[in-house]
């Protein structure tokens, strides 16, 4: 059976419930922006023993200029809105990545979540940003779990050659059907609702969908099994879940 984390994508509810109730949160605060140290220090220190948090990486280093997303900035960021995103090797988005390993560090973080959006599509350009990215600068002694959007899912031969050759975790969604390649020992699951687009925040999980969840988490081969749940119920659907795990009916 496998050792499965359950946690929420952002704090949806009251630290002190994330604590009591759950096992992992996935830090959105530094997708946005890591320069955020106090926050990160003082929830690292409140947190239980045992409790784990994972990060997201910042947008600048996945995502290409969006006026919505920049907004969240916390204070200006060197170099133009033009050389930022989809794992560009140049001095900027380099320095926007060593500021996403420091917020891991500064959390106790071992897992970086890199979150690309469906404009990242798998063409031979992206995919050679991406090896280069992860040939130079995967930090040592982190995990980095990629989940790619859009076309991606349907070049699963570029994904499984991505976590065989790096290590690389392929994340996803997998009540959407987006598994990990074979051989891959860690399941991260990213769940963002069913039907819609790429996601559907407004989804509240039906019994029998969390129920589907539960044979695909502990029916793989993997070893390790992250669960983070990215929808407004986020923290009652992660919750039912783990009542479902221990044997009990999720209400």
């Amino acid at each position: 059976m496998s050792r499965v984390r359950v946690g929420t994508c952002g704090f949806s509810k009251s630290r002190r419930l994330i604590y009591r109730d759950l096992d992992a949160v996935e830090i959105q605060q530094t997708f946005y922006d890591p320069r955020v140290e106090g926050f990160l220090e003082r929830i690292r220190e409140e947190a239980p023993g045992g409790f784990e948090f994972t990060v997201k990486a910042w947008m600048l280093v996945t995502h290409e200029y969006n006026p919505r997303l920049w907004r969240r900035l916390k204070s200006p960021v060197p170099g133009g809105r033009e050389s930022y995103g989809f794992f560009r090797d140049n001095e900027y988005v380099r320095w926007a990545w060593e500021e996403t390993v420091k917020a891991a560090r500064r959390v106790g973080a071992r897992i970086i979540v890199l979150q690309s959006p469906a404009s990242f599509k798998p063409t031979r350009e992206n995919l050679d940003r991406l090896r280069g990215f992860l040939e130079k600068y995967w930090p040592e002694g982190y995990l980095l779990a990629w989940e790619p959007r859009g076309e991606w899912w349907g070049r699963t031969d570029l994904l499984e050659a991505l976590s065989r050759d790096y290590g690389l975790v392929i994340a996803g969604d997998v009540l959407r059907g987006r598994l990990p390649p074979e051989g891959q020992d860690l399941l991260y699951a990213r769940l963002h609702g069913l039907g819609g687009g790429e996601v559907n925040y407004k989804y509240r999980y039906t019994d029998s969908d969390l129920e589907r969840l539960r044979q695909v988490v502990l029916g793989g081969p993997w070893s390790t099994a992250y669960v983070m749940f990215n929808n407004i119920y986020s923290y009652y659907d992660a919750v039912r879940f783990k009542q479902l795990l221990s044997g009990g009916n999720p209400k």
